[in-house]
């Protein structure tokens, strides 16, 4: 099975922060997943795979890291 991955930002551009970003890696098939603070430059572009959600969908699935997953899994198996 793949191992993927995701990063997203956690803090807005104004941020001295905004550089600290949260980082998972997890295998497709047992669904172990590892979670980080990973450091991505100020200038690259991170892909927001949440924002085609309504708010309030969006907000739900930030909230837990399995959702997430759950989420984002689903999303590369559609795209197929």
């Amino acid at each position: 099975m793949p191992v993927r991955s995701y990063q997203y930002r956690y803090h807005p551009p104004e941020s001295a922060l905004f550089e600290r970003c949260i980082g998972f890696a997890w295998c497709a098939g047992c669904r172990i997943y590892a979670g980080n603070m990973v450091y991505v430059h100020r200038k690259r572009v991170l892909v927001d795979a949440l924002a085609s959600l309504p708010c309030e969908q969006r907000e739900r699935i930030a909230r837990s890291e399995t959702r997430l997953i759950e989420f984002l899994d689903r999303r590369i198996r559609d795209e197929r």
